[in-house]
């Protein structure tokens, strides 16, 4: 039995029982008009008609005949976007953009139709320091001065193991041959070998 049958069963029960319907219907929290139509609609849906097919629906022979236009040599590496205004400059007219990928959605086609691979988005492998000067860190912070506008440029390393600031250095300008020299000045004061770099 379902909850609206409990329910009506309910309300029937307490209007035998001497209870206003509109009373039994609010101990409820539902409104009158509710529970009348729940009453009259036992019968499910009773419109005369049916569930109307669109005039335009496609037929199975114009879905087989998009397929293969959208499947031919020409056109079987171009998204549907790129096949409309293709296929229109020709002179022909199959079905909207929209109405392409719906097709290629219910044949399981909507998938990469470039020749090449699709892009892959792999993330890069983890790096993992277990002692110090394995591992360094560094960015570079913008530091403001007196003059608006003016900044300084504060170059640090950090070892990953040992959260030790190895190496920093200020500068005036933002530029990579510093944070090359300033490396350089970290490896060989921190005595690391070339072979560990």
């Amino acid at each position: 039995m379902s909850a609206r049958e409990q329910i009506l069963l309910l309300i029937g029960d307490a209007c035998a029982g001497g209870a206003r319907h509109a009373n039994a219907c609010a101990v409820l929290q539902l409104s009158v008009r509710t529970v009348q139509r729940w009453r009259g609609n036992s019968q499910g849906d009773q419109r005369s008609e049916g569930v109307r097919v669109p005039h335009n629906k496609l037929s199975d022979a114009q879905r087989t005949a998009i397929l293969a236009v959208m499947n031919s040599p020409a056109y079987r590496d171009r998204p549907p976007s790129q096949i409309v205004p293709c296929l229109a400059d020709d002179g022909t007219y199959l079905a909207s953009e929209s109405t392409l990928y719906r097709v290629l959605r219910d044949a399981q086609q909507r998938t990469h139709r470039l020749a090449s691979c699709p892009c892959r988005h792999s993330r890069p492998a983890p790096l993992v320091a277990t002692a110090a000067n394995q591992l360094y860190s560094w960015d570079i912070s913008y530091l403001p001065s007196l003059i608006q506008g003016l900044f300084f440029y504060l170059y640090f390393f950090i070892d990953i193991y040992s959260r030790k600031v190895v190496g920093w250095q200020v500068h005036d300008r933002e530029g990579s041959d510093y944070a090359a020299e300033l490396l350089q000045d970290i490896v060989a004061r921190e005595g690391i070998r070339r072979d560990q770099l």
